[in-house]
């Protein structure tokens, strides 16, 4: 229990620990990929956010403060005093208050299709539009979509549906909502945690939220993978794999192996 809510978690491999960060209606699972590969080197944490996968429902309303603090007493129970923080999307974000609120706690972040606020209208609209479906009752719709846009095999995808299908459609909901009012821009240099920004060259609307972390977080560098929009994880989950590696290397290479 975290905080009056169960969360679900996975550990594999040892070393150097990353802590992992999904996207709203996303679950674990999507870091599958980085489960396999990259737990050959380090110890590979992902977690459900509450109210997704197999984590129980909040009663608490989803806020980024809330997850992050999740996450802190989730690496408190692991016995882990830092930790790599990953966050893919929206979950980057979550990354970046866990910066802000527990900088102590962080070996450095990777930040995949990251960004710290959501001021571009098409991004606007898409997350109105989940957030409409959801209250219409169709979120199976919503994530037989979500789920098409990720998974790249048909095993991935239907495993993802189940996992995904678990979740609570009111806190996956709380958790877009939020995403729409969160704005850590102007803290941005507050954050002295190194970090390694991943984007694909095909994502073309995050370009400017690239470009605002790039000028704005005081150490980070930016990586750029070719051929792929946003859903990097699994789409270019090889290349992805490797710049992780090579970054947690550069960065505390005493713990790798």
């Amino acid at each position: 229990m975290v905080n009056g809510c169960r969360l679900y978690y996975t550990v594999q491999g040892q070393g150097t620990p990353i802590l992992f960060v999904h996207p709203p209606l996303l679950t674990h699972f999507n870091f599958v990929n980085q489960m396999k590969e990259l737990s050959k080197y380090f110890q590979i944490i992902t977690f459900d956010i509450r109210g997704h996968g197999r984590s129980s429902f909040s009663k608490q309303p989803l806020t980024y403060p809330l997850i992050a603090e999740d996450m802190k007493q989730l690496l408190d129970h692991l016995k882990i005093q830092r930790a790599f923080i990953c966050g893919y999307s929206t979950g980057g974000s979550i990354a970046l208050e866990f910066f802000l609120s527990h900088a102590d706690r962080a070996y450095g972040g990777i930040l995949i299709s990251g960004l710290s606020e959501i001021s571009d209208q098409p991004l606007i609209n898409k997350i109105n539009i989940a957030m409409t479906l959801i209250k219409l009752k169709a979120t199976s719709l919503l994530s037989l979509y979500i789920f098409g846009t990720n998974m790249n095999t048909r095993s991935s995808f239907w495993k993802m549906v189940k996992e995904g299908r678990k979740g609570s459609p009111k806190n996956i909901e709380q958790y877009y909502r939020y995403s729409l009012t969160y704005n850590c821009t102007n803290q941005l240099e507050k954050i002295k945690t190194p970090a390694l920004l991943v984007y694909g060259l095909k994502d073309q609307g995050f370009f400017r939220y690239a470009q605002l972390l790039y000028e704005k977080l005081p150490h980070n560098e930016l990586k750029w993978i070719r051929d792929v929009k946003h859903q990097i994880p699994t789409k270019a989950a090889h290349e992805l794999n490797v710049l992780i590696k090579q970054f947690i290397r550069s960065q505390n290479g005493s713990r790798v192996k």
